[in-house]
């Protein structure tokens, strides 16, 4: 009888939830994260134990049942098959992932996934923001910078055509509206660009939509730009502008005509921002995506601009 209620109680044992590490919660506030994930999990575990009935487990699904489907969820994550990469500079990549059929990812512009990525023994989890438009068809695109020394840069790394990554979502607390603001203004940073994208992709490729667009993209290099041909498209309509500031170069004349005009060199900072403020034709609704320094610098600026708290979004 005791060696019965020992083995039961291993077994219940092995079928506890595993608390999360550190590094598999991305950081990004994410509703629910990882870590609130493990609390229900734990919760479920101990009302079915105290019951003794397993069947209370049912609601967790396991890895192994975890296949291909276009249903995003915030719990759970699911494979989607990698069908191209693309190297757009040194450490930056674009990679396609395929949607089964022609069916559309559902996200709103400017929503982000979370990336589940194996690396030394670890699980690590960050947050991503698809780049391709909400209404693409039978895929979607995800820009991603490698780090040297980054965890999940050893895992993306190792990608390779037709290789599977797990994803879930959808995240993020701005859902794009048209019309809503009247005129935006966009602050990015590296590949803080990415929520921008399928938010100018969504204005752009509405007739309907009047909003007027300055969006302000900071790089180290006129090298390191991404996605340069899709914001020189962008930049064609009548309701977008686009500016670029860099860091690291000093002379207009190592520039392509097209760009010298509407490149900063430097850093952005409160006298440009000042300046972009006020040469919009209406009090802008600011959108700021980029390094945490970066944000956090750009809410300052836009304080000091005259803007209010409700009247910009940082990423």
């Amino acid at each position: 009888m005791d060696q019965r209620v020992d083995n039961d109680a291993e077994a219940w044992l092995q079928l506890k939830p595993v608390e999360p590490l550190p590094s598999q919660c991305c950081g990004s506030g994410c509703s629910p994260c990882v870590f609130d994930l493990y609390s229900r999990d734990l919760e479920r575990w101990e009302a079915a134990r105290a019951r003794n009935d397993r069947s209370l487990l049912s609601g967790k699904q396991s890895p192994e049942t975890q296949g291909c489907s276009t249903k995003l969820s915030p719990e759970t994550f699911l494979a989607f098959h990698i069908s191209a990469i693309e190297k757009l500079t040194k450490d930056t990549l674009r990679v396609r992932f395929t949607l089964p059929g022609n069916n559309q990812l559902g996200l709103h512009p400017g929503q982000h996934l979370i990336l589940r990525g194996i690396a030394d023994g670890l699980e690590i989890q960050r947050a991503y923001t698809p780049i391709s438009p909400v209404t693409a068809e039978g895929y979607f695109d995800v820009l991603i910078k490698c780090y040297q020394a980054g965890l999940m840069s050893q895992y993306v790394e190792s990608w390779r055509t037709g290789d599977t990554a797990f994803w879930r979502g959808p995240f993020g607390s701005f859902l794009y509206e048209p019309n809503k603001y009247g005129e935006l203004l966009m602050l990015a940073a590296g590949t803080g660009l990415a929520p921008m994208v399928p938010i100018l992709h969504s204005i752009t490729d509405n007739a309907d939509d009047e909003t007027f667009v300055t969006l302000v993209c900071c790089f180290k290099t006129f090298e390191s730009i991404y996605l340069k041909t899709f914001l020189q498209e962008q930049a064609r309509f009548w309701n977008v502008r686009t500016f670029f500031v860099l860091s690291q170069e000093v002379s207009p004349e190592q520039l392509p005509w097209s760009y010298r005009e509407k490149t900063h060199f430097g850093r952005l900072g409160q006298e440009l921002v000042d300046e972009l403020v006020a040469c919009c034709r209406r009090k802008p609704f600011t959108l700021v995506c980029g390094s945490s320094s970066f944000t956090k610098d750009m809410a300052r600026c836009l304080l000091s601009a005259g803007l209010t708290e409700d009247s910009y979004f940082l990423f």
